[in-house]
């Protein structure tokens, strides 16, 4: 399995391999990018039946051009030929065509430039873009399977792509079993921060019209040195994952503004930990968590203001929006996911099914 150490992949992909771990299946994790944080590889260890492996090998929207993009596919090919895998599970479905695999081909699409720019930008991508796009279109069709992590999104990669629509399994988290804190308080945003995609703009100027603060977990600055400013909420940093999980437990309220999310992990971490959502008004975010969250324009933060000061005064409301929250995230569970992907592995290697008992993925 590959994966990147950046964003949400990195805890997809740790949470699949524990969960194949449990159905029999090792898993041998391949890191692509920057390489991981010691908090990160501290995660990885204790993640059972899982060989971490940092490659050094460039990412598909990090790499330089479409020669560097190659030979990340040759690399990621090679070594699952060297390992002797079942099948190859891609999170980054540009490889699939930068190089030719032995074993049946899975690749997730987590996101893609092409459907970002429509979201986020609109118009024609710009030039650099481009060969991107068409090296993920060309993972796509090569890939033997493809999965998006929600319906919303796998609508959008069949019309951005014109390909078959892909198999739809949402991601999943283990939720926090400690017990909710009976007194919370305040507002909080994760996530890639300096992403125009998850447009912490919007919820910096609606930050400046709230009485109390906002806080923002997650990254400013970005691989290719992207930096976005925040001048009202209060600008946390990076946290581990175990750090996210108590600000969010102690948190009332979790509010996204994203323009574009395939499916929005941390939303469901702000879910399982109760907190009541406050959301962008986009396809996804309505699939995953109509009839428990409130919906704001993505756009507006005098929309997005007024939601969340409505809630800070209605104790009852925000509680019951952060039950039902915590309801709706029940069904986005570690075990929907593995068994999902298991049944798509079973699909192209018979003998990868749920009672599998041998190693599967580079």
């Amino acid at each position: 399995m590959t994966t990147d150490a950046v964003g949400g992949v990195w805890t997809y992909a740790l949470d699949l391999a524990a969960g194949l771990a449990e159905a029999g299946v090792r898993v041998s994790l391949a890191v692509l990018g920057p390489p991981p944080t010691a908090d990160q590889i501290a995660e990885a260890a204790a993640t059972p039946g899982l060989d971490l492996i940092d490659t050094g090998l460039p990412l598909d929207w990090t790499a330089e051009d479409a020669r560097a993009l190659d030979q990340a596919g040759r690399g990621v090919s090679d070594l699952a030929a060297e390992l002797g895998v079942d099948l190859v599970h891609l999170n980054a479905p540009a490889l699939a065509g930068a190089a030719r695999f032995r074993q049946p081909v899975v690749s997730v699409a987590h996101s893609c430039l092409a459907t970002w720019w429509r979201a986020v930008r609109g118009g024609p991508p710009p030039e650099d873009f481009r060969w991107r796009i068409e090296a993920h279109r060309r993972g796509l069709l090569a890939s033997d399977a493809v999965i998006a992590p929600s319906g919303a999104f796998a609508d959008d990669t069949m019309r951005a792509y014109d390909t078959v629509r892909p198999f739809v399994v949402p991601n999943g988290r283990r939720p926090d079993t400690a017990p909710a804190r009976a007194s919370r308080s305040g507002v909080v945003t994760t996530g890639r921060l300096w992403d125009d995609g998850k447009n912490i703009a919007t919820l910096d100027r609606a930050a400046a019209r709230l009485p109390f603060p906002l806080k923002a977990i997650g990254p400013l600055t970005g691989p290719h040195g992207e930096r976005r400013r925040v001048d009202d909420a209060i600008a946390v940093g990076r946290l581990s994952a175990e750090a996210v999980r108590v600000e969010l437990s102690a948190a009332a309220i979790f509010a996204s503004a994203s323009l574009y999310e395939p499916f929005g992990l941390g939303v469901l971490e702000a879910a399982q930990a109760g907190c009541a959502l406050v959301l962008s008004d986009i396809p996804t975010f309505r699939e995953l968590w109509n009839g428990a969250a409130l919906f704001a324009p993505g756009r507006d933060d005098a929309a997005f203001a007024s939601a969340i000061q409505a809630l800070c005064d209605d104790d009852h409301r925000r509680e019951a929006l952060g039950l039902a929250a915590r309801a709706q995230a029940a069904r986005y569970g570690v075990e929907a996911m593995t068994a999902g992907v298991l049944d798509i592995y079973a699909r192209l290697a018979p003998g990868l099914g749920p009672s599998v008992r041998r190693e599967v993925a580079a």
